[in-house]
């Protein structure tokens, strides 16, 4: 991986994960580290806006394609991370049911 995934631009998610990637409990420190600092590329290579250098991140595209399943550590990564954004937020409340409707009640002047 020397060669491969090379940017000098750290990759950040402020969107999904503001507080950093290691302090939100998706990740572990190693896949962390692993997305701050060549995440930049996968991204890239993702997004198709950067060409495969080499044969480590031709094989990237195709996970990313869904043609293969994630064999390498970066590959097992980068589909951790795209799962994880593509989720449905989970919200939580307090209340435990569905909402309730106040009850309104109707006031007419008539007297019936």
């Amino acid at each position: 991986m020397a060669d491969s995934f090379a940017t000098t631009n750290r990759f950040f998610d402020n969107k999904h994960y503001p507080r950093g990637f290691s302090r939100h409990g998706d990740f572990t420190i190693k896949e962390a580290t692993l997305l701050e600092r060549h995440g930049f590329a996968f991204n890239e290579l993702d997004l198709a806006k950067r060409e495969p250098v080499t044969e480590e991140e031709r094989l990237f595209i195709e996970v990313c394609r869904g043609i293969r399943e994630p064999q390498t550590e970066a590959e097992r990564v980068w589909s951790k991370y795209t799962a994880r954004i593509k989720r449905p937020k989970r919200f939580h409340t307090l209340s435990g049911g569905k909402p309730q409707m106040d009850s309104v009640e109707d006031y007419s002047d008539s007297e019936d």
